[in-house]
């Protein structure tokens, strides 16, 4: 009877993932962190002891206490928060499917975040960039090294033209581009699939790259339709293209940077060039407006700074 207790929660948990995955059509790695954050509160509550353990008895005490050794265990309150929400998400759920008598997350409370404005280039630094990339294809030596420069340019190119994550860029197929209308078809967080325009300058790139590089990553090919692939043939992953943008800020000299800041310089320039705010959150794939608007104080900031630097009476 106990046995069956455990093999009955472990069904549950099957079945809520597949409700993530199917029904919410989230993406993998979300579903990863849910579950994840799900998993390790019923074991801590249990105490791992799943086969005396029933749904029902967690109670919202059990959860604060939960999310309060997270916290003094030095988690961000980001991360807190997500597990927050996992929890919230996992037993309404459960309760909507009669699983428990009542939610116990129904009143949990999500820790207050902290304010911050993401990191970004200026255009100017965007400029130096781009530049060492081009001039580090310039000076490759060997085939291997001629086409890995000339990726890490392509790649750099295109998040900084696009403001697509990175994720997206690693998840793009050769299909996706259409480089005679300048637009990347992209798949965002809950697959849903946006078209975003590119300039001119990302389809040299690219072009060069369809050219000269990706027959070379492409006779190793393991991944059919891939764009961006790695020397043995597999399609790159987020690590090693988060990795690349991280050698090439140091090497051009601006400030270390991650492939998100690229994203995050790309809305900045785009609204302070004078672009509409619903225009810049269709093309980040934002589902709220609230989050495009982050830019606007980036941008607020910098007009300050340089209003106090340039009239010393201010």
């Amino acid at each position: 009877m106990k046995k069956k207790e455990s093999d009955l929660l472990e069904s549950v948990l099957e079945q809520y993932r597949k409700f993530l995955a199917l029904e919410k059509g989230l993406s993998q790695h979300t579903v990863r962190a849910y579950m994840s954050d799900v998993q390790d509160c019923l074991n801590t509550i249990s105490g791992k002891e799943l086969d005396n353990f029933s749904l029902s008895s967690v109670t919202i005490t059990d959860l604060r206490l939960w999310l309060g050794r997270e916290l003094e265990d030095g988690i961000a309150r980001s991360s807190l928060a997500r597990k927050a929400a996992s929890l919230r998400g996992f037993f309404s759920w459960a309760a909507k499917n009669r699983l428990v008598e009542s939610n116990p997350a129904q009143s949990l409370q999500t820790p207050k975040l902290e304010k911050y404005l993401p990191t970004v280039l200026n255009q100017e630094q965007v400029r130096s960039l781009l530049k060492y990339a081009q001039k580090a294809y310039a000076l490759a030596d060997g085939e291997t090294d001629k086409a890995v420069a000339l990726r890490c340019w392509a790649m750099a190119e295109l998040l900084y033209a696009t403001g697509i994550r990175i994720s997206e860029l690693v998840g793009l197929n050769v299909s996706d581009l259409n480089l005679s209308d300048l637009t990347v078809r992209v798949l965002g967080k809950g697959n849903k699939e946006r078209v975003v325009p590119l300039g001119k300058p990302a389809r040299y790139v690219l072009s060069l790259y369809l050219d000269y590089a990706f027959p070379f990553f492409r006779e190793k090919s393991l991944s059919e339709g891939a764009l961006f692939m790695g020397v043995k043939g597999k399609r790159l992953n987020q690590r090693a293209a988060r990795e690349d943008i991280h050698v090439l800020a140091t090497k051009a000299g601006v400030p270390d940077i991650s492939p998100h800041a690229l994203r995050h310089s790309a809305a900045t320039h785009l609204l302070s060039g004078g672009a509409d705010l619903r225009v810049v959150q269709d093309l980040l794939g934002h589902s709220s407006l609230q989050t495009t608007q982050r830019y606007t104080h980036v941008d607020q900031k910098r007009l300050t700074a340089a209003y106090l630097q340039a009239f010393p009476r201010a």
